[in-house]
């Protein structure tokens, strides 16, 4: 059985977070369209999905954050939630829940950060509010 969450850890200047990544597009990883405006999103916009508890019922919706790691920082927008408290049906394209402290994001927030592309799926972030 899969953990779930329906708390993120605390914010701060600088949160630290697991940056993951997902396509916003029709057809992509992500499932269905953004919870924030029930649109897709390209995956060359940055744009990215919270954990449920940074989420925070949608709050954060069509805000913008600062993403930083390796000495790069790019601001993208939140549209979706990374469900921490539900997973494994066809809302969510059959995933796990996500974790708690997950920070989503397409290829464009990941490109910004630089590195190879060899390397993206999984990396240590810091990120706060724009």
């Amino acid at each position: 059985m899969y953990s779930i969450y329906t708390c993120s850890p605390p914010m701060s200047g600088n949160t630290q977070a697991y940056l993951t990544l997902n396509s916003f597009e029709a057809g992509g990883d992500g499932g269905g369209p953004s919870e924030c405006d029930g649109k897709y999103h390209n995956d060359n916009t940055p744009v990215v999905a919270l954990s449920s508890g940074w989420y925070n019922g949608g709050s954060r919706c069509l805000n913008n954050i600062r993403i930083n790691s390796n000495g790069h920082r790019v601001v993208s927008m939140v549209v979706d939630e990374c469900d921490s408290t539900e997973g494994c049906d066809a809302d969510h394209d059959y995933q796990p829940p996500c974790p708690n402290n997950n920070v989503d994001a397409s290829k464009a927030v990941w490109k910004a950060l630089g590195g190879s592309e060899d390397n993206w799926g999984g990396l240590d972030i810091t990120w706060s509010d724009a």
